[in-house]
């Protein structure tokens, strides 16, 4: 198996490469349908990465990644699995892929939004259509007895 390669971003400027010994993939039968292989073949990949020790993270991006990532986490390890296709090769190289996205992803610094105001045409149209809703509403309500 070959390092991992992040593609450079906002965060990750020279990108990433985690070395190849820090990721541990598992290999299962998959789930689902697939005729006589899919009680013989290991064809789902689980990829493995503790993200508190890797080497290709700086202490800043750590950091940031094991907190946007917290929710997705077994302690500090991050597990990826890919079942979807019917031969391991192109399971793991899905695994890694989607590995690969989910750390540039993390790395991204946040962007502060910006306070802006509404424009008065947005604010026009908005009032707008809630006097068109009103009269909607207002036309089912039960006529007056006078």
């Amino acid at each position: 198996m070959d390092e991992l390669r992040v593609l450079p971003g906002p965060g990750a400027p020279r990108g990433l490469v985690v070395p190849a010994a820090e990721l541990l993939e598992q290999f299962s039968r998959s789930s689902g349908p697939g005729g006589q292989g899919v009680n013989t073949t290991d064809s789902r990949v689980q990829l493995r990465i503790d993200l508190a020790t890797t080497t290709a993270l700086t202490d800043a991006q750590r950091a940031r990644v094991l907190a946007r990532l917290a929710p997705r986490l077994a302690g500090t390890v991050l597990t990826i699995s890919a079942s979807e296709h019917r031969s391991q090769r192109d399971n793991r190289i899905a695994a890694r892929e989607r590995l690969a996205a989910l750390l540039r992803e993390a790395v991204m610094p946040e962007v502060a939004r910006r306070a802006t105001r509404p424009t008065r045409g947005s604010q026009r149209r908005r009032l707008e259509a809630k006097g068109r809703r009103s009269e909607t509403k207002r036309g089912r309500q039960r006529p007056s007895t006078d």
